[in-house]
């Protein structure tokens, strides 16, 4: 007997990388130091933990809504209007487990077997089994390498056939750091309303932006929030990857098809952490600003050590928690570097391959998962191997 999996054309799982080597071969190494996990190591700010626990206290420990409870969905909604400028109403909000599970809930609703669905490379690699799971064909077309990994429309719009369906975006963007500007945005949507296209558009990062940076949400641009899936989740901004709370915004006419996929694979989010999150977007944000301070002055360590490492290169990122460096000029590939620094010094990074083809030469590190002093250590030892 053959399972269903055998009938799909899955690639191998693609979520773990470097992780998952490290903690095979070294599973009781103390002095590990972890670069290759987007997590931050920032505890959750007391109110949002205090709200959750009122919560339970207040006995909202029983069935909720299915789409989320309403008093989130309306404040989501409300942010969405006035900080990222698409017109939403709480109709328009599916809270999920995390950008994770919306994602999920995206590719099953939207993509039919056969679809083919662009990915921009450099990728977020776990989106690539969801489509395949829903049956669609996953396209690869790269980031202009030589601007800054931005957005090249006319290579997009060369890999567009009468299969596609969706174009998936990232933004700011892991791995590379990079926020897109609306000049690309604008570039892009122009494309996806040309031929018709949905777009996916993951924004779990854009609350941590430095230098000035503006995050812009594609949706908000004309004609884009009735093609447009915007996915967001507290996992970064607020450090609360633990919790596993997200949303999917969309227009009205896929919200039936979504709920379908969720009240069927989860029924829907814990009732009381929604508390939490309705306390996180309507509570002091000086918290996630801290923590945004933190990050950049981590990135700017990180970065200075790199850059004075023999054969790196790191442009100083914009947004997210990542340094996507340029390591050509050491001589090793992407993997054979990654494996060097976990074998010699345990120093865990991610290779750029495990980002696809595009990603060769680079190696991921994420500044915002250890403190300031440990991740000053990592760059010592990772400075006795490249020399």
């Amino acid at each position: 007997m053959k399972w269903p999996s055998d009938r799909i054309a899955l690639s191998a799982p693609k979520s773990f990388g470097m992780y998952e080597k490290s903690v095979r071969l070294y599973p009781q190494c103390a002095s590990m130091i972890h670069l290759e996990v987007g997590r931050p190591d920032f505890d959750t700010p007391a109110h949002i933990k205090q709200a959750t626990k009122d919560a339970l206290d207040a006995g909202r420990v029983h069935y909720g809504e299915f789409a989320g409870e309403t008093d989130l969905r309306e404040v989501i909604a409300q942010r969405m209007n006035q900080v990222n400028q698409i017109p939403v109403t709480a109709q328009e909000v599916l809270v999920t487990n995390g950008l994770t599970h919306a994602s999920f809930a995206v590719m099953l609703a939207a993509i039919d077997p056969g679809d083919e669905v662009i990915l921009l490379e450099p990728y977020y690699p776990q989106v690539i089994n969801k489509i395949q799971l829903a049956g669609g064909v996953v396209v690869t077309v790269p980031l202009n390498a030589a601007g800054g990994f931005s957005i090249d429309v006319q290579a997009l719009e060369a890999a567009i056939t009468p299969r596609t369906r969706m174009i998936c975006l990232v933004n700011p963007n892991n791995p590379t750091g990079r926020v897109y500007s609306r000049a690309e945005l604008e570039g892009l949507a122009r494309v996806a309303i040309q031929h018709d296209l949905l777009v996916c558009s993951d924004e779990v990062y854009e609350r941590i932006v430095f230098d000035g940076a503006q995050h812009i949400s594609i949706a908000s641009l004309p004609g884009m929030a009735e093609r447009t899936f915007s996915l967001f989740a507290f996992t970064k901004a607020y450090a609360m990857d633990g919790w596993r709370m997200g949303w999917v915004v969309a227009a009205p006419r896929f919200m039936p098809a979504l709920m379908k996929i969720t009240m069927n694979d989860v029924s829907h989010v814990n009732t009381f952490i929604q508390a939490g999150g309705v306390a996180a977007l309507m509570g002091d944000q000086a918290p996630v600003q801290a923590m945004v301070d933190e990050d950049r002055r981590r990135r700017d360590m990180v970065c200075q050590q790199l850059n004075a490492m023999p054969g790196v290169r790191c442009t100083v990122p914009t947004s997210t928690i990542y340094a996507w460096a340029d390591i050509r000029g050491t001589g090793h590939t992407s993997q054979a570097l990654a494996d060097l620094l976990l074998e010699r010094v345990q120093v865990v990074v991610e290779s750029g391959a495990f980002y696809g083809p595009a990603g060769e030469g680079y190696i991921r590190i994420c500044f915002g998962g250890e403190s300031y002093e440990r991740l000053h250590e990592a760059m010592q030892r990772m400075a006795t191997v490249i020399t």
